[in-house]
C-alpha cells in the first residue's frame, strides 16, 4: 500500500508540472482543435508506454548507468523540441479570425506529434526509471509493475485530455485566437528553451 501511495502521489505530481508535453497540447488545443488536443495526449500516453517498457525490460538501468547513452538520449529529444519550437517561431499574423496561419494537422499526425514529444523527453525517462527503480520493490511482481505503468500512462492521458478540453473550450478559445501567432510563437520560444536546457544539461554531465 505504501509503494502504491508513493507512485500515486508522485506520478500525480510529475504530470501537473509544466513541460514540453503541456506546452505541445495546449498550442494544438488553442491554434487547432479540441480533437487534435486529445490525439496529442492520447500520443503522449503512447510514449510513457514506451518508456515504461524499456525501465521494466530493464534497459531503463543500462540507460542511468551509461552517460554516454543517456547524453545521447538527452541530446536527441532536445534537437527534437527546438526544430519544433522553430517551426512555431515562424508564425505570422491573420487578418481575421477565420483565417488561422497554422498548418493543418491531421488525427496521425497529432498522435504521432504527442508521442514523439513524450518519447524522446529524457525528463520522462529520469521520472520513470527514477520511479520504478527507487520506488517500486525489486520483489513487486511483474503484473503489478504493469498496472503501475498503465496507471501513469492513463493518468498522463487524462491529465492532458482535460488540458485540451479546457483550452479548445470557446470561450478561452475565441478570446485567445486573436493571438493565436504569438502563442504559436510562445510556445515555439519555450520548446527551444527546453531543448537548449535539456542540451545545456547533457553536456554538463558529459
Amino acid at each position: 500500500m505504501t509503494e502504491l501511495l508513493a507512485v500515486i502521489t508522485i506520478t500525480m505530481l510529475a504530470v501537473v508540472s509544466p513541460g514540453p508535453d503541456f506546452a505541445m497540447v495546449t498550442r494544438n488545443s488553442l491554434l487547432l482543435s479540441r480533437r487534435a488536443g486529445v490525439l496529442t495526449a492520447l500520443g503522449i500516453g503512447a510514449g510513457v508506454c514506451i518508456h515504461v517498457a524499456y525501465t521494466i525490460l530493464g534497459i531503463g538501468l543500462v540507460i542511468r548507468q551509461s552517460i554516454l547513452l543517456f547524453s545521447i538520449l538527452k541530446l536527441g529529444g532536445a534537437a527534437y523540441l527546438v526544430w519544433l519550437g522553430f517551426k512555431m517561431l515562424r508564425a505570422k499574423p491573420a487578418g481575421s479570425l477565420e483565417k488561422v496561419d497554422v498548418p493543418p494537422l491531421s488525427d496521425l499526425g497529432a498522435l504521432r506529434t504527442g508521442f514523439f514529444t513524450n518519447a524522446l523527453n529524457p525528463k520522462t525517462t529520469v521520472f520513470i526509471v527514477s520511479l520504478f527503480m527507487q520506488v517500486v520493490g525489486a520483489t513487486t511482481p511483474l503484473s503489478v509493475q504493469i498496472g503501475y505503468g498503465a496507471f501513469i500512462a492513463t493518468t498522463h492521458i487524462l491529465w492532458f485530455a482535460l488540458v485540451a478540453l479546457f483550452f479548445s473550450s470557446g470561450a478561452v478559445r475565441i478570446r485567445l485566437l486573436r493571438l493565436r501567432h504569438w502563442i504559436d510563437r510562445v510556445f515555439g520560444a519555450l520548446l527551444v528553451g527546453f531543448g537548449v536546457l535539456l542540451a545545456s544539461t547533457s553536456v554538463t554531465r558529459s
